[in-house]
């Protein structure tokens, strides 16, 4: 046994490391010296399975934070690969033969596609507004912001802390549920560096509730002679009604129309590219920006900038058909019905009823939080075991199966699969079932 646990498909030395942790956690609690090989092995899978890996979204949420956010587009792939296996331009004019800028093509395309006057980019969304924050308050510290814009985002994390940990100091606004022109106007002193309109992109509010339009506060800003710059969140750049949904989505493009000086949003999202942070706006604030030493400390490398030219490339062509995000929000609930059925159909004769459901899929991401999508499900039960069990098994299989339980089922929902994985599906859990019963 102690062979096969050095012969794991592991690093020798974290296998060593492993062994030692557990060794002298056996010391320290006198355990068994008969069962140390069996908690041994369990550490090496419960560490194998911390690798980062392909898994099945089967949970319909199409932007899913834990799982990766969203697929790449076939385009993007291939240009990190050409990118990752060769030299590049990155750095390099090839018209002049000397050092060029990095990522001009890239910040040409997106400023295109915003209809801006420039754009740069940075590691995600939070930095892009660590950047701006960090120019505009060098010598004034205030950021005036709306009290219902002071979102939480994932991981626990407040944009009002972000923009302290900035070196910001707040000028909060107006009432939780409603805000006015005049109490931006109240708020506004000598030491007001920008106002700041973050877009409620996680949570709705209903009922008494009131806020100016970025057009209103554009315009009262120009005024006061203020910079206005918006936090539109997901990065949509194609209109949320077109995908069959009610709620609509601010674009960048919308943004910078209303008259803001800059706008930020994430890449990998709704835009459907790789993790990144695109500011896009007036050229001279744009310029300023990347002329900032903290910039260089929050830039992309050359993946994400190939990833990203890519997936701008796409949008810029109306081929976001190919972008994998697109796709899921376009899928039809008959399509999705006929995979499903496939899959079923694989388990006729197994202990375990696959049934096909109605569900709704959600969006995820932080947006459109009042929209779902109608699609399909699978829901799997057994007399032999439970949904908690399926589901762990599921989860414990290669590739690992993601869904959830509900109405003492396991069910995964066919909108976050990729047609590609439907035969993986029947496979996972064929093979974590017949485990199952082996174990049992």
């Amino acid at each position: 046994m102690l062979e096969q646990i050095l012969a794991a498909d592991l690093p020798r030395p974290l296998v060593v490391q492993t062994i030692r942790q557990e060794l002298a956690q056996a010391r320290r609690t006198k355990k068994a010296t008969g069962d140390l090989v069996e908690v041994v092995q369990t550490a090496l899978d419960r560490l194998r399975r911390s690798r980062l890996q392909p898994v099945i979204n089967g949970t319909g949420i199409i932007v899913h934070t834990n799982l990766g956010r969203i697929p790449l587009a076939p385009d993007a792939l291939n240009a990190l690969l050409e990118a990752g296996r060769t030299y590049n331009n990155l750095e390099f004019d090839l018209n002049s033969g000397t050092r060029g800028g990095r990522g001009q093509y890239l910040e040409r395309a997106l400023a295109a596609l915003c209809q801006a006057e420039s754009a740069c980019v940075v590691n995600n969304c939070a930095a892009a507004l660590v950047l701006i924050v960090h120019h505009f308050t060098r010598r004034k510290p205030e950021v005036i912001i709306s009290r219902g814009e002071l979102v939480q985002i994932g991981g626990g994390f407040r944009v009002g802390e972000i923009l302290e940990a900035a070196g910001a100091t707040l000028r909060e606004v107006g009432a939780t549920n409603k805000t006015t022109l005049a109490d931006y106007a109240r708020a506004v002193t000598a030491k007001t560096a920008m106002i700041l309109k973050v877009h409620r992109s996680n949570f709705f509010m209903s009922g008494f509730v009131a806020s100016p339009s970025t057009a209103e506060l554009a315009k009262w800003a120009r005024t006061k002679k203020i910079p206005i710059i918006e936090d539109v969140g997901s990065g949509a750049v194609t209109a949320s009604e077109e995908f069959g949904l009610r709620e609509h989505e601010p674009t960048p493009v919308e943004a910078l129309r209303a008259g803001v000086d800059l706008v930020c949003f994430s890449g990998d999202k709704l835009f459907g590219g790789p993790q990144a942070g695109v500011i896009a706006g007036k050229q001279r604030l744009v310029s300023a920006l990347k002329r900032e030493p903290l910039f260089r400390a929050l830039r992309c490398d050359k993946l994400i900038f190939a990833a990203l030219q890519a997936t701008a490339e796409l949008h810029l062509g109306n081929s976001d058909d190919t972008v994998p995000v697109s796709n899921f929000l376009r899928l039809t609930v008959s399509e999705l019905e006929r995979r499903a059925k496939k899959i079923v159909a694989q388990f006729h004769d197994s202990a375990v009823q696959a049934k096909l459901e109605r569900t709704k899929s959600q969006i995820g991401g932080g947006a459109l939080p009042r929209s779902s999508i109608e699609s399909i499900a699978i829901a799997f039960r057994s007399r032999n075991f439970s949904a908690d069990e399926i589901a762990r098994r599921a989860r414990n299989s290669v590739p690992p199966l993601i869904g959830h339980v509900a109405n003492g089922a396991f069910w995964i929902d066919l909108r976050t699969i990729l047609p590609a994985q439907d035969e993986q599906v029947a496979s996972s859990l064929t093979a974590a079932l017949q485990n199952f019963r082996n174990h049992a």
